[in-house]
């Protein structure tokens, strides 16, 4: 085994350590692991972002190649997920938390056939890369192309057709998950935006990333502690997780319930308030200004439109997500109010936000004030309001919860 420091990581230990403030957690949470196969090799990258000391070595019967990344923590879209390879050297590529504060990257190789391989770091962004070469040229297998970010919920959760019937009890009086008595044992909490992608920036500078994750941890907390519900978050850093795979988490985790935390801003700064959206079309033009401004990071295209409406129209969860986003509402303007009274209630609206569309369970997407307004941007940065902003979504589920005959 060899354990590796970057020249960087050793300069920087040997210099006093800086006055600042502490962090919670030092490990740097991993989002993306890529592979390629060429006729010669094959590749697998692991994107970290930030320089971390790692080790490397290899095990027999069965083979195996893996590294080890120190002070790290995995996004819970890549916890646990294997990733199949076809080719005759190669089988499979691993990736999981082996401790609190390690992440153990596996390739699963026969050494028989290879002639070398090696491990090795890249600078701009920091990647650990592993290239594997085996005995003669071969024939490419069958993966994702190089660059492509894996997509583990393709694999693990086949697109479920949906029909629409009129007669279903989802768009009429009661729900099918009030007649078979379902209940709620996992929330998957999204704090939205996340590293190169800070949302909306408020005139003082705060971010509005900063304070979707803030809200996000706190309103973890509460779930646990009071209630015993399992709460997953789709980042627990300041990372950028992309649209789609936030709701792919939520499926893999099988999720009962989805809630997005943003803050808001508008052209108008005069403008603040609270406002809770579920999924749907609207016309409404502030909602759809609004959706454009959180949609802008999908990479998804024109020609996928028919798709994606097809998607929204045939949710059959519309009706759940909507009494989730009303609870959530009302109980997110009343504790807000204890710090910033006559703060608006700006209601509850459908809206075509993409980080809902891949969601198989209720989902909902909170602005819990505006960032854009000065008055509002300024209660967003102390943790009493934050704070309250996590217990009134927290007080929200409980009484959707509540209203299920459950809890």
């Amino acid at each position: 085994m060899r354990t590796i420091v970057a020249p960087a990581l050793l300069a920087a230990l040997a210099l006093p350590l800086a006055a600042g403030p502490p962090q919670d957690d030092p490990r740097i949470e991993i989002v993306n692991l890529r592979r390629s196969t060429h006729p010669n090799f094959t590749r697998v990258v692991l994107d970290i972002g930030t320089l971390r000391e790692y080790t490397f070595g290899e095990l027999r019967d069965p083979g195996r190649i893996y590294v080890d990344v120190l002070q790290a923590k995995l996004n819970p879209i890549l916890q646990g997920q294997a990733y199949p390879v076809q080719a005759d050297y190669v089988s499979q590529i691993r990736i999981a938390q082996k401790t609190v504060s390690t992440v153990r990257l596996v390739v699963d190789v026969d050494f028989l056939r290879i002639q070398s391989y090696r491990v090795f770091h890249l600078f701009d962004p920091y990647r650990l890369v592993v290239d594997i070469y085996p005995h003669g040229p071969q024939a490419p297998a069958t993966m994702a192309p190089a660059g492509k970010v894996a997509q583990p919920g393709e694999r693990t959760q086949p697109a479920v057709q949906r029909k629409v019937d009129p007669d279903d009890p989802n768009f009429k009086g009661t729900s099918m998950a009030r007649q078979l008595g379902l209940g709620v044992r996992t929330v998957v909490i999204d704090p939205g935006h996340g590293g190169a992608k800070p949302g909306t920036i408020g005139r003082s500078g705060l971010q509005e990333k900063e304070i979707n994750l803030a809200v996000a941890l706190s309103l973890k907390k509460l779930l646990e502690d009071r209630s015993g519900i399992e709460a997953v978050l789709t980042r627990e850093s300041d990372v950028d997780v992309g649209l789609d795979d936030r709701t792919v988490i939520a499926n893999q985790k099988r999720a009962d319930l989805f809630v997005s935390i943003h803050a808001n801003a508008h052209r108008d700064r005069r403008r603040g308030g609270v406002e809770t959206f579920f999924l749907n079309i609207s016309p409404d033009p502030s909602v759809i200004e609004l959706a454009a401004v959180e949609n802008a990071t999908s990479t998804k295209n024109v020609g996928q439109m028919r798709s994606i409406l097809e998607k929204i129209v045939q949710n059959s969860k519309i009706q759940e997500s909507k009494k989730l986003a009303e609870a959530i509402q009302t109980n997110l303007v009343k504790s807000l109010s204890r710090d910033l009274p006559g703060i608006p209630n700006l209601g509850v609206k459908g809206g075509p936000f993409w980080v809902l569309i891949g969601g198989e369970m209720p989902s909902v997407l909170v602005e819990i004030s505006h960032l854009s307004n000065a008055r509002e941007e300024a209660k967003l940065k102390t943790k009493t309001y934050r704070d309250l902003a996590a217990q009134g979504i927290y007080d929200g589920i409980m009484e959707y919860i509540h209203s299920l005959g459950k809890g």
